[in-house]
């Protein structure tokens, strides 16, 4: 079964946007996990640029997530209006596999799918009506 997902981003203020919003929905804080945690070969660990948050997740209730990051320079800044994307939570690669193919088509291939640095299998597109997505497969699922 696919989930449905908002993935947010933002300049530099991701964590600041998330406690608010936890603050607003009566969530517990949320765990924020920095680029600093995740080897980079472009050295961001060694920059402030480690300090930002690479995702988070806050939920909402009823199996909804809302998740967010911060853009790093390298990834160039954010425009407002178009900073989100959709994000699906499929069960097997097989699915991610068909839904990025699909997707996909008549549009643009940002970040292939492939094994991630944090163990699932996820990519990125842009579709042919200029729509963002992100769809993952969490591997501890097969």
């Amino acid at each position: 079964m696919t989930t449905i997902n908002a993935y947010l981003n933002f300049n530099g203020n991701c964590e600041e946007v998330f406690n608010f919003y936890a603050s607003v929905f009566g969530s517990e804080p949320p765990m924020f996990n920095r680029f600093k945690a995740f080897h980079s070969e472009d050295g961001l660990d060694d920059t402030n640029e480690g300090e930002k948050i690479m995702h988070v997740a806050l939920p909402l209730g009823n199996g909804t997530v809302l998740m967010g990051s911060d853009t790093v320079a390298a990834m160039g800044e954010v425009t407002f209006g178009d900073n989100f994307s959709l994000s699906l939570q499929v069960d097997s690669q097989e699915e991610a596999d068909n839904l990025y193919k699909q997707l996909s088509a008549g549009g643009v291939a940002t970040m292939p799918l492939a094994h991630a640095p944090w163990g699932d299998y996820f990519g990125m597109l842009t579709d042919q009506f200029g729509i963002q997505w992100m769809i993952n497969h969490a591997q501890s699922q097969a």
